[in-house]
């Protein structure tokens, strides 16, 4: 699936702040009827180290209500998580009903970074995609979207990120020799994303797979498709009994 992304799109910048600026209108005008019907929001995001997650959580946070959302960095489980089934952890960062979540890195980290690095044992990972439809299908049957997006960008623009991070003062912050090791193993991290596509794309909660080697264009088409699912689930929440 990676192979047919067309990563030449891009758009200028008078395009792009314009398209941005109406986008993120959008977004805070959807905070009111997500509040309103009680619908509750989830937005997962996936992609390579520096493909742009932050870039795009910050444009779609930048402009909406603070207290009508919440982003959830999501780094290694800690010794008390590890006590328990590795989806716990996310349970408790569901938003409540009118509220958006956003997840920088999700439970999506069983089938990737703890398949490829050994931290989940084969049977464990080969069992987490059938656990984790099942979570999300929980989800989209009761008040939620549930919208995954997978930021993708090239092997050479990783390694022109990663170099430009190293070399400024001020964002050598973001580049670790995890991030190095990571990239050691991109051909093997690529077989579990298109895997993970394969596996985990119910026509509900589908990935969306963003074209990120121009972050403007990245920026704006995330915007995008996180308001149109919106909008339609919207169409779809059911009466609540106690509004």
């Amino acid at each position: 699936m990676l192979e047919s992304v067309d990563l030449s799109l891009s758009i200028d910048k008078p395009q792009y702040k314009k398209e941005l600026k109406e986008t993120q209108l959008k977004l805070l005008q959807l905070q009111r009827p997500i509040y309103d019907q009680k619908l509750g929001a989830v937005i997962v995001f996936e992609g390579w180290d520096a493909s742009g997650k932050g870039g795009a959580i910050k444009r779609i946070t930048s402009g909406l209500d603070p207290r009508g959302f919440e982003v959830h960095a999501i780094g290694a489980p800690s010794t008390n998580e590890k006590r328990h089934h590795y989806l716990k952890r996310f349970w408790n960062k569901l938003p409540p009903y009118g509220k958006i979540a956003i997840f920088d890195r999700s439970w999506y980290g069983r089938v990737l970074v703890e398949r490829v690095e050994h931290f989940a044992s084969g049977q464990e990972w080969n069992r987490a995609y059938d656990e984790i439809n099942q979570f999300e299908q929980l989800l989209s049957q009761d008040r939620y979207v549930v919208i995954k997006i997978w930021m993708h960008i090239s092997k050479d623009e990783q390694l022109r990120r990663f170099q430009e991070r190293q070399s400024d003062p001020l964002k050598k912050w973001k580049i670790t020799d995890e991030d190095w090791r990571n990239r050691s193993k991109w051909d093997i991290y690529e077989e579990a994303v298109e895997d993970m596509f394969h596996y985990t794309s119910p026509p509900e909660c589908q990935w969306h797979i963003v074209e990120g080697e121009n972050k403007h264009f990245a920026r704006v088409k995330t915007n995008r498709i996180i308001i149109q699912a919106i909008e339609k689930r919207l169409q779809h929440v059911p009466s609540h009994p106690n509004p």
